[in-house]
């Protein structure tokens, strides 16, 4: 039997092999840790439209604006009167503020980790020397730094003012590292819970809902029941009531901790003491710690 090539697929004569120039790269490789700072600084950029379009600068400039103008008028108002100390404490603010912070959150989780999910760019990361828990801990790390900016930008307004209307250094220093300790804990929990409810669907709208259904929902349930606990003598019952809500979670924990003022119905008498308070700060770090497995896990399904 013959073996030669039938004629349809015989090499033509004039037929060529061109060299396209693939050489071998022989530059430096950073490796993990360069392509895990590289995905968290290019996360943190993008939660404030950085490197994007124009339109998505708006929202997140206009949010961190919002927070910062009630702390400048503040200021303004304790430099021209001369107060001796701020109408609002350092711990306060975030608290008082948590509609803006929960609008952001919702606005920017989804844009972190659902477009991902959505257009499959997330194997794109791990061709690279990168693994699951560099692209989760630089999305959670990204996520919470863009709000410890936002909700600590305030804060430090509300400090330059107390200095230059000239109010008590030690004092003010003091609430102001309390409350920089509050935001710092409140940008860990929220944006675990923000990049969990985010991230169980790769549909940005529906990541949106999630967030806000999470956070307003929570809290407007757990502050019906506690008022409804206060207006019938059951005040004991309110700090364990907090236990089911993030920014309620807070309250309890720089209440007890922080040395801050509570939002609870029944004020001091509803307040949680020291073995309460106990008790939120280990339910905060459980939903941090568990906020990042959730994540693993949720990568680890989608075959990542």
């Amino acid at each position: 039997m013959s073996t030669s090539m039938p004629e349809n697929t015989r090499t033509p004569e004039n037929s060529r092999i061109h060299n396209i120039g693939y050489r071998n790269y022989d530059g430096a490789r950073l490796g993990r840790a360069y392509a895990r700072r590289s995905l968290y600084s290019q996360s943190l950029r993008g939660a404030y439209g950085l490197g994007r379009s124009a339109k998505s600068k708006v929202l997140p400039m206009i949010l961190l604006g919002v927070m910062c103008v009630p702390a400048a008028i503040i200021v303004a108002v304790a430099v021209a009167t001369k107060a001796k100390e701020l109408p609002v404490d350092y711990t306060r603010y975030a608290i008082l503020t948590q509609a803006v912070i929960g609008l952001f959150l919702a606005a920017q989780a989804p844009q972190s980790v659902s477009r991902d999910l959505r257009f499959k760019t997330v194997p794109l990361y791990f061709s690279r020397p990168i693994e699951r828990v560099d692209y989760v801990l630089a999305k959670y790390g990204a996520m919470a730094s863009a709000l410890f900016l936002l909700t600590a930008l305030p804060v430090v307004v509300l400090y330059v003012g107390s200095l230059l209307a000239k109010m008590d250094f030690a004092e003010q220093t003091k609430g102001f590292g309390q409350g920089l300790v509050s935001v710092a804990l409140l940008s860990l929990l929220f944006g675990g819970i923000g990049l969990v409810m985010a991230a169980l669907t790769p549909r940005r709208g529906f990541g949106v809902a999630a967030v806000i259904a999470v956070l307003t929902i929570s809290y407007g349930a757990v502050s019906t029941v506690q008022g409804i606990a206060y207006g019938t003598d059951h005040v004991s019952a309110i700090q364990w009531l907090g236990l089911f809500s993030p920014i309620t979670l807070i309250d309890g924990v720089q209440t007890a901790f922080l040395g801050a003022d509570t939002a609870f119905p029944g004020g001091s008498a509803a307040a949680p003491g020291a073995g309460a308070g106990a008790v939120y700060l280990l339910v905060v770090l459980a939903l941090i710690a568990g906020s990042y497995a959730v994540l693993m896990r949720r990568y680890r399904k989608v075959g990542l």
